[in-house]
Formats: C-alpha cells, sequence, structure tokens
C-alpha cells in the first residue's frame, strides 16, 4: 500500500510546487504578456446590373454565286464552251469596276451523262459546271452585276447576299457596346435610388456575346434558255444588319 501512495505523492508535490513557482515569478515580474491575432473581414456587397445596346448599318458588300453548266457530246467540246461564257462574264464585270480579287472560280466539275436504261452503262455525253464567286464591295452595283452575268451566258444565280464590312462591323460593336454601358449606369442610378441603395465603385464589367444576325434578300435565278434573264431591282434590297449586344456592370454597395 506505501508503494502506491509514493507514486501519488510525488505529482501532488510536482504540481503544487510549480504553482508556487509560478505565483513567485507573476509577484515579482508582473503580468506574462500575451497576445491575440485578430482577422477582420470585410464583407463586400455588389450592385449588379444589365443594359442593351443596339446599333444598324446599310450593308456595303454584296456578295453572289454565277454559274455556267453546258452539256455536250466531248469533254473538249463542253469545256471550251463553259471556259469561254465563264470569261466572257468575268470580262464584263471587270468592266464594271469589279477588279481581280472580287472574283474568284468556287467549283468547276466534268461529270459523264451516263445512260442506264440498256443492259450497258453507256456514256452519251459530259456536263461542265463552273461557278464563280463575286463579292461587290459597293453593293449599289448588285443589280448591275447581275443583269451583266446572266445577260453573258450565266445559266445559275444561286443566291446574293448583303453584309456589312469588317470596319463597318467594327463601328457598329463600337456603337451597341457605348450605348448598352450607357442604359446601364443609367438604369442602376434609378433601381438603386428606388431601392435605397447607395452605390461604390465600378468593379467590373462583363460584355455579353454578341447577337448580331446577317439580313440580307436572297435570289435564285435559272437561264435555261440562254436569253436575258433580268433580276427584279425590288429583290435586291440591302436592308439593314443589326448588332446588338448586353453590357453587365457591377458595383459596390456603400
Amino acid at each position: 500500500m506505501q508503494p502506491v501512495l509514493d507514486q501519488v505523492k510525488v505529482p501532488v508535490l510536482t504540481v503544487l510546487i510549480s504553482l508556487t513557482l509560478f505565483f513567485l515569478f507573476v509577484r515579482i515580474f508582473g503580468p506574462i504578456p500575451f497576445t491575440i491575432t485578430s482577422v477582420v473581414t470585410n464583407k463586400v456587397d455588389l450592385f449588379t446590373i444589365e443594359g442593351t445596346g443596339e446599333a444598324s448599318g446599310v450593308p456595303s458588300t454584296a456578295e453572289f454565286s454565277v454559274g455556267v453548266s453546258k452539256t455536250g457530246s466531248t469533254v473538249v467540246a463542253v469545256q471550251e464552251q463553259v471556259n469561254l461564257a465563264t470569261n466572257k462574264i468575268v470580262e464584263e464585270l471587270k468592266k464594271l469596276g469589279i477588279n481581280d480579287k472580287e472574283i474568284k472560280t468556287s467549283d468547276y466539275a466534268v461529270t459523264p451523262n451516263i445512260d442506264y436504261t440498256s443492259s450497258r452503262q453507256t456514256t452519251t455525253g459530259y456536263t461542265v459546271n463552273s461557278t464563280i464567286n463575286v463579292s461587290l464591295r459597293d453593293a449599289a452595283k448588285a443589280n448591275r452585276a447581275l443583269d451583266t452575268a446572266t445577260a453573258n451566258g450565266a445559266t445559275t444565280i444561286n443566291g446574293v447576299s448583303f453584309v456589312l464590312s469588317d470596319t463597318d462591323k467594327t463601328k457598329l460593336e463600337d456603337d451597341a457596346r457605348e450605348q448598352a454601358i450607357k442604359k446601364a449606369k443609367e438604369k442602376a442610378q434609378k433601381v438603386s435610388q428606388q431601392a435605397g441603395i447607395r452605390l461604390g465603385r465600378l468593379v467590373n464589367i462583363y460584355v455579353n456575346p454578341l447577337d448580331r444576325p446577317i439580313m440580307y434578300e436572297k435570289l435564285s435565278v435559272s437561264n435555261d434558255g440562254g436569253g436575258e434573264t433580268s433580276a427584279p431591282d425590288t429583290l435586291l434590297q440591302p436592308g439593314e444588319n443589326k448588332v446588338s449586344l448586353t453590357v453587365t456592370l457591377s458595383y459596390e454597395t456603400l
């Protein structure tokens, strides 16, 4: 029993001695200094608002495709006919002030015509198709260009579209963005006043993806008889292209 009591006395004496020494230290040197690190966090509330801007412009560029198709008994004979017609069309288009950079061949195909009605497949002739793409920087020439093409051997006109030039697109985007920001700021002031919120700094702006629909007229003309085919003027109105975008503004609140 005595050894157990001895084991208990040792830690008790150790504690008493430690407390006595701590008490004497405090009496002599004063309280032990210590610090507490305080972390202050500021919650930032953001006021977010959207504004949409639009800008419209009349397209300055017209694009269309002209096709020449001929059929004959030999490849050489048909190619000669197609090449003559195509070269004539290009020559006449250049007289309108359309340069080489605005005219390019997009497709050229030679297709054999096969007769499948007999037991043996027989080649009855060949069809040659040539297509050129025309891009007019002056859309006002579109009517005359189409008339010129059909009058000089074009058998098909696949379509006409009026588009904005890159410079015009950029300007419309800038105008739409400026308008959207202005509307968003005006809206922010009005809504915040109505809600009794005090706005601080503008801390973020996000421009949503552009909504840029292309508005154009399409035309298809077939000239099977080889005579003149004129595109009606009423179908060749460029109309307007519209650029629309939305911006999101974020303000700090006070």
